[in-house]
């Protein structure tokens, strides 16, 4: 197939488009190589239009001349507390971007699309493991704006007959296993980049916010999944995907590991102290969020490959002591870490 993947410099927009040119598909990368975007991530067999998809004239040209049988969307803002201070910039670059991107499919006649959801649509859910037939009730304008995208994806497949599958992440997590691709983002906020940048002396401490949640340790669970599993997912959705209707599938390991589980478990693996500074809570944190991800396990015929957060964190650690200043390391190669 020819793909359009938008933000696919990304993270976990790149992993994915390596899986999806490995497999033998025509990528074409579309992304403004802000916010993590980097145009080292990009694998060479694809194709990079550097642009934003504010640019609607940009956006058409694209279409028009790539002719393109599906869209892989990546591209969004999602900073969980910025959400919540510049409220307005997510719901502009997560809903009204993404709904021009849905009209400029509508006119060149493209059903068929995955999109990058979130498990921050469920916001506090009643119970765990989170099952896709929880409610979903998100606790920030980042939550909501990728729920609202969901509504918007159940109307356009009734509508006109879109075929999409919004897989709802829970915490990307690791790098690509040979240590070329990984997570390179100014400012960090995701765990353990946090917890492996203190390990490369980059920060002094990683903050811990509460210990006296209801959990075995007192700190907070997260369910971990491997980019490349997410890549895989992606993958098998975008083969699989039926005409006319909306999938919503959880993606993760189903496991839960604490806030301090990974800190120690990175402290094993690189063999650093990390010290780590323990706080109050931070409003609207459940106590634990793992997932079900029994559902899309059946229909996309996926086992995560890397079960074990050990693992995760192992590869993340490749890539951080590689790129000690992310992809920066590459134009730069004589800045490596010890």
């Amino acid at each position: 197939m020819k793909i359009l993947a938008t933000g696919g410099a990304g993270y976990v927009g790149s992993h994915c488009v390596r899986e999806l040119c490995a497999g033998g598909h025509d990528v074409a990368v579309y992304d403004n190589l802000r916010d993590g975007g980097h145009r080292e991530a990009v694998d060479p067999r694809a194709r990079l239009v550097v642009g934003d998809l504010a640019d609607r004239a940009l956006l058409e040209r694209t279409f028009a001349e790539g002719r393109f049988d599906a869209v892989m969307h990546f591209a969004a803002r999602l900073n969980v507390g910025e959400s919540v201070r510049e409220p307005l910039r997510y719901y502009r670059n997560n809903v009204v971007n993404t709904v021009s991107l849905l009209e400029v499919m509508q006119a060149h006649a493209m059903r068929r699309l995955v999109f990058s959801s979130s498990c921050a649509t469920y916001g506090i859910p009643p119970g765990v493991p989170v099952t896709e037939d929880m409610p979903q009730a998100p606790i920030s304008p980042y939550g909501h704006t990728k729920l609202a995208m969901e509504w918007a994806l159940r109307g356009c497949a009734e509508a006109w007959g879109l075929g999409a599958t919004a897989l709802r992440y829970f915490n990307a997590a690791g790098a690509a296993a040979d240590g070329t691709l990984g997570e390179d983002r100014d400012p960090e906020y995701h765990l353990i980049p946090l917890v492996l940048q203190v390990a490369l002396g980059q920060r002094e401490r990683v903050e811990v916010f509460g210990t006296d949640y209801p959990t075995p340790d007192g700190s907070c669970i997260r369910d971990y999944v491997h980019v490349e599993d997410l890549a895989d997912v992606h993958r098998r959705a975008l083969e699989s995907q039926p005409a006319g209707v909306l999938r919503c599938l959880n993606v993760g390991t189903g496991a839960g590991t604490s806030v301090r589980q990974i800190i120690e478990v990175a402290r094993e693996v690189t063999g650093r102290e990390i010290p780590a500074a323990f706080g109050p809570r931070r409003p609207g944190d459940p106590p634990a969020l793992y997932a079900d991800p029994s559902r899309a396990m059946r229909e996309l015929h996926w086992q995560p490959r890397y079960p074990e957060v050990r693992r995760i964190i192992e590869t993340a650690w490749n890539w951080h002591r590689t790129h000690p200043h992310g992809y920066a390391s590459v134009r730069s190669p004589g800045a490596m870490a010890k």
